[in-house]
């Protein structure tokens, strides 16, 4: 079960970063909000997940998914462009990630 609280306090993470550039600067009140909620909530799922499992597994993992789902957003939604070679390096960080769950005991 920490594995998915670890796995939502991730993807509230790419929720606050997304809603953070929609903030414009926190000059715009709801997607503000919205990025302190989301901020409040990552946090506290991370700090659920880490209840059991370990930092060094849990915190890579989160960043990484944060990392990703931000991408993925900064693409899909905020028309982002990305080099081959950039496609390649978020390809190698979801493979870490997807790694460091696969080969972790926890």
């Amino acid at each position: 079960m920490d594995w998915l609280w670890l796995v939502i306090a991730g993807l509230f993470e790419v929720v606050w970063a997304s809603t953070m550039k929609l903030s414009a600067g926190f000059t715009k009140l709801g997607f503000t909000l919205l990025t302190l909620l989301g901020m409040l909530a990552s946090f506290l799922l991370l700090a659920k997940a880490t209840k059991t499992l370990s930092l060094s597994i849990a915190y890579p993992v989160w960043t990484g998914i944060g990392a990703v789902g931000a991408i993925l957003v900064g693409v899909i939604v905020f028309g982002d462009k990305l080099s081959p070679i950039t496609w390649v390096f978020v390809v190698l960080l979801l493979i870490s990630i997807i790694g460091i769950k696969v080969t972790t005991g926890e």
